[in-house]
């Protein structure tokens, strides 16, 4: 047995229109399962330390906004960095979890950078919800197994008529949507 990726849509994406795709982090897989599921152009913004890891970093590097997130002048890099992006018509992906939660957390806290960028860019934010990844290929040393793959992508948020006072808000109905379809998964 292999693995099989399934992939539930609740709205089709546009050609050519940019959207800020965030899902929750579990696992390396997140990555290459973002790239299957979402056929529009998009670069991700990733920490600078998985540019390191030996042939995924030369192509991390080259699909990435990269970030130290120990430092203010470089996330600030970044969001300029990403408004040029969104600016030219790409997508954005960002992890909101800002890294990989340890293993007994369901769904971490959002960081706020993705919705900020999204509202003052009235770009949608489309959430995905990764069911399987930490049991497929976890951080754990030698853990994992072959099987199913499922993602959702749920309906988009709207940031038309947002202002960055409604971050906080935008930023925990994403987290909402994800976590319970997490919950709906698990049963």
């Amino acid at each position: 047995m292999g693995f099989k990726t399934i992939i539930k849509h609740e709205q089709a994406l546009e050609k050519g229109k940019s959207y800020m795709f965030i899902a929750n982090h579990t696992s390396m897989a997140d990555i290459m399962l973002m790239l299957v599921s979402v056929k529009n152009p998009f670069v991700f913004v990733g920490k600078k330390e998985l540019a390191k890891i030996p042939l995924f970093g030369f192509f991390y590097k080259r699909t990435c906004i990269l970030v130290d997130r120990s430092s203010a002048k470089s996330r600030q890099a970044v969001f300029l960095r990403a408004q040029r992006r969104l600016q030219s018509g790409l997508s954005i992906c960002i992890f909101p979890e800002g890294g990989v939660p340890e293993e007994h957390i369901e769904l971490d806290d959002f960081k706020d950078g993705a919705f900020r960028l999204a509202i003052n860019h009235k770009t949608p934010i489309v959430p995905l919800t990764f069911a399987d990844n930490k049991k497929r290929f976890s951080y754990t040393f030698f853990s994992g197994s072959p099987g199913k793959m499922r993602v959702k992508i749920h309906k988009f948020l709207s940031t038309e008529n947002l202002t960055v006072d409604d971050t906080k808000a935008l930023n925990q109905e994403a987290r909402q949507i994800i976590l319970k379809q997490l919950q709906v998964f698990n049963k």
